[in-house]
């Protein structure tokens, strides 16, 4: 048993720091080191974050045709009169995710929680052709019940209805077993996402999920950002006994960036159902447009190595000039991007970011205050979302010039474990509108100081740094 002990120890730390961060393999060293046995069954369950080599292929497969496609078109990047620095973005982005920026549309931000998915339900009931939704989680409830009926509707008349929700985010929540039955009932065509069925031959690493949140009607209209198909409260008895709702921020798209978002479902759709939307692809047209906001798709997840969004956003951290604003329920930043966002700080940039005063993870929550001296002593400004409510809402803004909105959170599970869809806005109009949403945050939140986190408990302390340490696994 001894030699078996030195042994692992040994193997793993020429094996481990192989392709990973520092901080990752050092975690995954820890808890080997002190517990070698159950250390070492976690990493064969939770070390590998790649998808399979199918599901990698089909994407590249994907890329490819989007290449082929986009390739002869006259990129709207020379025209734009803009920064320099968002050029360089736009470039950035085209060579990681393989979208293009495309001009021409319209854009709507959505705060209401209820109003979301009424506006979603509105659309639905007016397809003609096809629906496509994907959820990170979705409930059958009193809050969605409308959008299901929309659903159920369509396909009753015709419409090809395609549903995809995340199979652990789903069955995490309360009533998922009425959802499937519901959707059973239904003529609604429906897949698990990321499905952990081990009788059905489907494993992999059991925390990888895909935590896109993707609405597509008829190729028209498309919507996207934080919230899921879920009551705000998520079916929680102690949510709702405490007053707990989540607070999140939705975009209405409207014009030919519909269609990018519609290629991220149809990629995500095939890798569930080998079913390939190519008909439905071709019938949108690759294109630029001149007015209205310029936009960009930017995919991100384990099909991808180079960490697509993590890229985007240091890189608009380090090109803004005048003020940045995040908004992010879960900020627990690689070492990257905590240089980005702390170096604009100190470059005298305006920083300010927005947390829930209480998370509701509380792992996640506990690494991220970690953060916090840091930021407030490189000038950051933090202000805390009142409790019970969770701000949930992932977004920021650079200067006047760039909105980022998706599903992304700026931690280091959706830079690398979870498959994301971020959308780039270049339109002030847009940032006006993220702008006045950031006001609005600002009002509701108090502003944490330097002077008050210090005084915080010495066990409080003990717990943020505990939990910093699982950050990298978390």
């Amino acid at each position: 048993m001894v030699l078996v002990d030195f042994g692992i120890r040994v193997v793993v730390l020429g094996v481990i720091p192989g392709n990973r961060r520092p901080t990752t393999a050092m975690a995954w060293l820890l808890c080997i080191f002190f517990l070698p046995y159950v250390g070492l069954l976690l990493f064969l369950m939770f070390g590998n974050f790649r998808l399979s080599r199918r599901r990698r292929e089909k994407q590249d497969a994907v890329n490819q045709r989007i290449m082929e496609g986009t390739k002869d078109i006259a990129s709207l990047v020379p025209e734009y009169d803009g920064p320099a620095w968002v050029k360089s973005a736009i470039e950035l982005n085209q060579n990681l995710g393989f979208f293009p920026a495309i001009g021409g549309n319209t854009v709507r931000l959505i705060k209401g929680y209820q109003e979301s998915l009424d506006l979603m339900a509105d659309e639905i009931s007016q397809a003609t052709d096809y629906v496509n939704a994907e959820f990170y989680i979705m409930s059958s409830d009193a809050s969605t019940n409308r959008l299901f009926q929309e659903l159920e509707a369509a396909a009753e008349r015709g419409v090809r209805v395609r549903v995809l929700f995340d199979h652990i985010g789903s069955l995490r929540v309360p009533g998922y077993l009425g959802m499937i039955r519901r959707l059973k009932a239904s003529k609604i065509q429906w897949r698990r996402m990321l499905p952990l069925l081990p009788v059905k031959g489907q494993w992999r690493r059991p925390d990888l999920r895909n935590h896109r949140k993707i609405l597509v009607v008829d190729g028209r209209v498309g919507f996207t950002g934080s919230q899921n198909v879920i009551e705000p409260s998520y079916r929680k008895k102690r949510n709702v006994k405490v007053g707990r709702q989540w607070v999140e921020l939705m975009t209405r798209l409207e014009g030919p960036i519909v269609g990018t978002l519609n290629v991220m479902f149809a990629t995500d759709w095939s890798s569930e159902t080998e079913e390939n939307l190519e008909s439905q692809m071709a019938a949108y047209h690759w294109d630029t447009f001149e007015g209205g906001a310029l936009c960009q798709v930017v995919p991100s997840g384990p099909g991808f190595v180079t960490e697509n969004n993590l890229r985007l956003f240091n890189t608009l951290l380090y090109s803004a000039e005048k003020q940045i604003t995040i908004s992010s329920p879960y900020f627990v930043p690689d070492d990257s991007l905590l240089y980005a966002i702390t170096t604009a700080a100190q470059r005298g940039i305006k920083v300010e970011l927005f947390v829930s005063e209480v998370g509701d993870q509380f792992l996640v929550h506990h690494a991220q205050r970690s953060y916090y001296e840091a930021l407030l002593r490189a000038g950051v400004r933090i202000f805390l979302y009142p409790k019970p409510l969770v701000l949930h809402a992932k977004h920021f803004t650079v200067d006047y010039d760039v909105a980022v909105i998706g599903s992304s959170n700026m931690d280091m599970r959706s830079f690398s474990l979870n498959l994301e869809v971020t959308v780039m806005m270049i339109d002030r109009a847009v940032v006006e509108q993220m702008h006045a949403v950031e006001d609005h945050y600002r009002s509701m939140s108090r502003e944490l100081h330097l002077e008050e986190w210090l005084t915080r408990p010495i066990l409080a302390r003990y717990v943020d740094n505990v939990a910093r340490l699982t950050a990298t696994l978390q």
